[in-house]
């Protein structure tokens, strides 16, 4: 009667307290075996309540241990506490060891549903699984694997809700910008199209959601240089923002919209839009900063780099005070600075903050594919000036992490490679060269053809290295002959 008692009360406790209290009183009582699915919900609490992760960590142990008696005999609850401490591990920035958490509960899961039990208890955590392995993977640099997790978390929502879900409207939303994350904007469309189709359905054309909808698929249409398309989508989402009165939203769709001018050549548009933006920030703000970035970038088209020049050191001041506060918005903007030094020929500007970013990124593992990209163009600049050997180990690094990202036949991978070929070539190194350019053209003939221009110069650099060898013989490149 006691034991029935003391669960009872457990049971009927709403606050963390409350749990703690009656727990304590179960300790008295009860076996340790017997306390697991009650640590199990402590644990749950507070993980969801994310204040003590410590604590949520030592009732999600204490759980496992009394539950996870027979590994043979899979159980719910188990894989239940191996989610839960893949999610306290994550929120402790113990990568490693919640994706080896996660991936038995993943694994556990399966083997639930191949034993039959019932789809409505498996979903809710094989769900939960699955989203935390996409946030694990993606706090790792892990990019594209994790949007294969995404990808089944938006499976299972299809078969658990209605398809006209504002739920299934959020999913694809998600999808799409992992998919813009990863600059894989036709992956990103039709994701971002069903999002706004179900938004608008469910909840109006006018609705704060419905404008988020359209603000991403301006980024994507951007991201397939349709920028007359995501002007129009942009303007769309401004209207819908400036009547609910969504001021810091608007501001960054302005902006967007300044970008978007500037990419099909309307500078004066783009300019005088900024001039209203820029009042409307506060001195110091990471918004000014990235106000006077894209001005300058419009002034710059425009020759005008005198102009441009005092916008980007005006910006660079602000962005200075802010690193400790947003290292990685001020890495994206120091590294958008560093292209309009270089589109003015001022290369060794360009490296220096290009370096300054790449610091901040190197504190910041889930940035590991920005990482990537940014030595990948320290090592271009590098080659660019004729610093050869300098140049080499950034672009090694950068394959690696970028391969690591997304996946070993991307291609930017593989330009990374056609650069390595490059500098090797210069050093009179033919025969690593070759190698390099070997690997560069396997990689563009699978991601862009073999009748890309890149991937025929990738070749046509292949025979040259072999010419460099005293290899005359042909070579030949699918259909070309290099």
């Amino acid at each position: 009667m006691e034991k029935s008692q003391l669960e009872e009360t457990f049971e009927s406790a709403e606050t963390t307290e409350e749990m703690l209290k009656a727990f304590s009183s179960m300790e008295k009582v009860f076996e340790e075996r017997e306390l697991g699915l009650a640590s199990l919900k402590i644990g749950l609490k507070l993980d969801h309540e994310g204040e003590d992760p410590e604590k949520a960590l030592s009732f999600a142990n204490r759980a496992l241990k009394a539950l996870d008696k027979d590994d043979t005999s899979p159980s719910l609850p188990v894989a239940m506490c191996l989610q839960l401490l893949g999610s306290v591990n994550f929120r402790l920035k113990r990568f490693s060891d919640s994706l080896g958490y996660l991936n038995r509960a993943n694994r556990v899961l399966g083997r639930l549903q191949d034993e039959g039990l019932g789809v409505d208890d498996v979903r809710p955590v094989l769900h939960a699984v699955q989203l935390e392995l996409a946030n694990v993977k993606n706090a790792m640099g892990r990019r594209e694997e994790a949007l294969e997790n995404l990808r089944k978390c938006l499976e299972i929502k299809e078969m658990t809700f209605e398809e006209d879900s504002g739920e299934l409207g959020k999913a694809n939303r998600d999808l799409a910008e992992a998919y813009v994350a990863v600059l894989n904007f036709k992956e990103a469309l039709p994701y971002c199209l069903k999002a706004l189709e179900i938004h608008a359905k469910g909840l109006g054309q006018n609705s704060v959601e419905v404008a988020h909808d359209r603000k991403l698929l301006a980024i994507v249409y951007s991201g397939l240089e349709e920028h007359e398309e995501a002007l129009e989508q942009n303007v769309l989402a401004q209207r819908i923002l400036k009547n609910w009165n969504l001021n810091a939203d608007l501001l960054r769709a302005e902006i967007d919209a300044a970008n978007m001018m500037i990419a099909l050549g309307r500078y004066d548009e783009a300019v005088g839009t900024l001039n209203g933006v820029v009042h409307q920030t506060e001195k110091d703000s990471e918004t000014r900063a990235l106000v006077l970035v894209s001005m300058a970038k419009a002034l710059c088209n425009q020759e005008k780099f005198a102009e441009c020049k005092r916008c980007l050191e005006v910006s660079l001041g602000i962005l200075d005070k802010r690193e400790r506060i947003s290292p990685v918005e001020v890495a994206e903007a120091y590294s958008e600075i560093s292209m309009q030094y270089e589109t003015m020929n001022e290369f060794e500007t360009a490296i220096l903050l290009l370096k300054r970013t790449l610091a901040l990124l190197e504190k910041q593992p889930q940035e590991q594919h920005s990482e990537g990209s940014v030595s990948a163009r320290i090592g271009w600049l590098l080659l660019l000036t004729g610093k050869v050997q300098k140049a080499i180990p950034y672009l090694e690094s950068a394959a690696e992490r970028l391969k690591d990202s997304f996946g070993p036949k991307h291609f930017g991978v593989g330009y990374i490679y056609n650069n390595l070929g490059a500098a090797y070539l210069e050093l009179e190194r033919p025969q690593s060269a070759a190698q390099m350019f070997a690997v560069a053209k396997d990689i563009m003939d699978v991601s862009l053809g073999p009748h890309h221009a890149d991937t025929i110069e990738a070749c046509q650099n292949l025979s040259k290295a072999y010419g460099e060898m005293g290899r005359y013989e042909w070579f030949y490149c699918s259909d070309f002959i290099c």
